[in-house]
């Protein structure tokens, strides 16, 4: 098999560790909280802590790599994961858990921006980066489809530390496969780290998770929120102005010039809000309102991860026939459809009730995502890859972040609201997260009309000649360290 193929291996592995990460802590979260003895603020956490950092050094890690190289940083991020999974799985308690997830996150926000990078630098045919960016998305999906149940039969079944552990032989196999396949590639333009940058969208990013995990507990009018708050908005403004004024800024604001390139990152920032979200609180439906075991909730994921994999496939020939802005938008409207399903179930619900549901929203979420990746990085340089690859991953994961805590703070508040008049527990959780979904239907159905006005001009790949992109470095520095 041509190195390059192995190189695209390499890249799909990683992919799939950082993406089951996002989701295989879902379904064991209840055994989690038995075990660890922690409240439901810490299990936010354990979940946050992750995307927290992975998402707040994502633009970092994609400027490091564009300058000091793309397999370099691949190779370290990729350590720093497997070593932090090992630790995770080790942990003894709930500290100990949640600061191995934070060493998980740095290790992703190193490891995660190289990979698109490295597949446009490493295939010079235009239909042969769709194709290979296309496995990776299908990949990510299936990651996501099938992490609830494998967390979920680890967790039954085994100590839900071996939810971690099951990171380390892949990750050592990752390793090998990139020292013998992955080539050396760095963008062609110089530049340095923009640490302004780094430290004022680091606090903006951290200081309003805090406020939205912590908001209802302390409550949102309390001085502590209403400072998190109040420093999040001023750290996110002073970004905007240190990269408008900066030489070398972190991100550059043209990048936004583009309608493909910006509008599909806002897309891509409404689908991971409704995804993620729902991930987290559909999989505490399951086990705690319908009674099913880890085993059980996990497998109810699992014809969606079917969905998801089958629509990923087809979302290649169904877009070069409809166009990349009408096959993101009509994946965001099914998805939508899917979401409507959700929100009308309730205590009785049967196994066979929830595939209707599951099923439309995994077919709506495998179509639009392989499409939308090739369209947004298409829109931009090569040279600039590696920090396009990063705003775009990073803006899918705060957008996960944000639809765990928001749909939280709304199914926590409307809850608390069912309890002080008296309704029964159970049924107050469902109305809580009913709102949530109401909420996230809104946003998903945004995204769908936002996707068909931005994405008109992006690039036909169907029909595009192959194109060169910047090389990588030769051939020996395959397995250089």
């Amino acid at each position: 098999m041509p190195r390059r193929w192995w190189t695209l291996v390499a890249v799909a592995l990683a992919t799939f560790m950082t993406y089951l990460d996002n989701n295989v802590i879902n379904v064991a979260i209840p055994t989690i909280q038995r075990d660890l003895h922690l409240s439901v603020a810490g299990l936010e956490w354990v979940v946050s802590s992750y995307i927290l950092v992975f998402a707040g050094l994502l633009l970092a890690g994609g400027r490091l790599a564009d300058v000091y190289g793309r397999r370099r940083f691949f190779v370290a991020g990729l350590s720093v994961f497997t070593l932090s999974s090992l630790a995770a799985g080790l942990a003894g308690s709930g500290g100990a858990l949640i600061t191995a997830r934070l060493f998980q996150g740095l290790g992703a926000a190193m490891l995660v921006p190289a990979t698109l990078a490295i597949i446009m630098a490493t295939f010079s045919s235009a239909r042969e980066r769709a194709s290979a960016i296309g496995a990776v998305s299908a990949i990510g999906a299936l990651a996501l489809g099938f992490g609830p149940l494998i967390g979920g039969f680890i967790s039954q079944h085994f100590h839900w530390g071996w939810i971690f552990f099951i990171n380390v032989p892949v990750g050592v196999i990752t390793l090998g496969i990139t020292m013998f396949s992955v080539r050396e590639s760095r963008g062609s333009e110089a530049a340095r780290l923009d640490v302004p940058g780094l430290v004022a969208s680091a606090v903006a990013l951290f200081a309003l998770t805090y406020a939205l995990i912590e908001g209802h507990d302390k409550g949102w009018t309390s001085g502590l929120i209403v400072a998190s708050l109040a420093v999040a908005a001023m750290a996110a403004a002073l970004f905007v102005v240190i990269e408008g004024r900066s030489q070398h800024p972190m991100v550059a604001l043209p990048l936004f010039r583009s309608a493909a390139f910006s509008g599909g990152t806002v897309t891509m920032m409404l689908w991971a809000f409704g995804v993620f979200g729902i991930y987290f609180f559909t999989s505490l439906y399951l086990q705690d309102i319908l009674g099913f075991s880890p085993t059980k909730a996990g497998l109810a994921f699992v014809p969606m991860a079917v969905c998801i994999a089958v629509a990923a496939v087809l979302a290649q020939p169904v877009s070069a026939r409809l166009r990349p802005y009408r096959t993101v938008a009509l994946g965001m409207l099914i998805m939508a459809g899917g979401l409507v399903l959700f929100a009308r179930l309730g205590q009785g619900t049967s196994f066979a009730s929830l595939m209707p549901g599951f099923l439309i929203f995994g077919a709506g979420a495998g179509l639009m995502q392989v499409p939308l990746t090739n369209a947004v990085m298409h829109a931009m340089p090569p040279s600039r890859s590696g920090v396009a690859s990063a705003v775009f991953n990073a803006s899918r994961e705060v957008a996960g972040l944000l639809g765990i805590t928001i749909i939280g703070a709304i199914l926590r508040s409307r809850q608390g609201d069912a309890l002080h008049h008296g309704t029964a527990p159970a049924q107050a959780f469902l109305d809580g997260y009913h709102a949530g979904l109401i909420v996230t239907i809104a946003l998903v159905a945004a995204g769908a009309v936002l996707a068909y006005l931005t994405l008109r001009r992006a690039p036909d790949l169907s029909a595009e000649p192959d194109a060169g992109v910047e090389s990588a470095q030769p051939e020996q520095h395959a397995v250089s360290a």
